[in-house]
């Protein structure tokens, strides 16, 4: 995993209008590292339809779609992996409820981290390195020598560090030095709810910022096709 971790929430993006399948269209077309859903607030069977209709979406690309905290909804759709916070089902857990699904964690601080180094999910997350306002009760921020720090401590384990927390284009080449990958939101939005074009440009630009490899799209006519079926 290099580059860009996408992540789609379907909170900030319906506060901005716009609609988060053809936002994760444009984005897709970027092929960042990977793909995030994150629907805290939709109820599961909405949320479950998200994750199947994004699934073949990121299977065409070849990029891994993961499912935030809900390892149920990410087996039942097909995901590659599903993400879990401190506050959601324990690593162990999810193992033995979806024991063919790659996981990844959030951690905040050393004593997090080192739990997380030996439960050896598929990469683990680290921050927020900035402050971010797409959470509500964000962790106290870690900044750069915090994520030099974590990165130090998790390179002989084998395991990809993902920076979180406030990345936007300006700060991605800090990340890039210290991360194989910085998840982002906010930053992938233009001010232009209609606007995907500018969302693939900004995903793409935050893939090669965060040290991700430039491919060819291989969307070309998705978002006129997207666009038909839901007008």
């Amino acid at each position: 995993m290099r580059g860009l971790y996408a992540i789609i929430d379907v909170t900030s993006a319906a506060a901005r209008g716009v609609d988060p399948i053809l936002f994760a269209t444009a984005i897709a077309q970027a092929r960042p590292a990977a793909l995030q859903l994150r629907a805290k607030d939709l109820p599961p069977r909405e949320f479950l339809a998200l994750l199947r209709h994004l699934v073949p979406l990121c299977r065409r690309v070849r990029i891994p779609l993961i499912a935030n905290d809900r390892a149920d909804l990410a087996a039942l759709a097909g995901c590659d992996i599903v993400h879990v916070g401190q506050e959601d089902m324990p690593i162990a857990q999810v193992r033995r409820l979806a024991p063919g699904i790659r996981i990844g964690v959030s951690t905040h601080n050393g004593t997090q981290l080192a739990r997380a180094i030996a439960d050896k999910p598929e990469y683990i997350a680290y921050g927020p390195v900035y402050a971010t306002a797409t959470k509500s009760k964000a962790d106290p921020v870690v900044g750069l020598d915090g994520l030099a720090s974590a990165a130090a401590w998790i390179a002989g384990a084998g395991i990809p560090l993902v920076a979180i927390g406030g990345i936007t284009l300006d700060r991605a080449p800090d990340i890039a030095t210290r991360a194989s990958a910085g998840a982002v939101i906010a930053a992938l939005y233009t001010s232009d709810p209609s606007d995907f074009a500018g969302v693939t440009a900004n995903a793409r630009a935050l893939h090669l910022a965060l040290g991700g490899s430039e491919v060819a799209p291989e969307l070309p006519s998705e978002h006129s096709r997207m666009s038909g079926a839901l007008s």
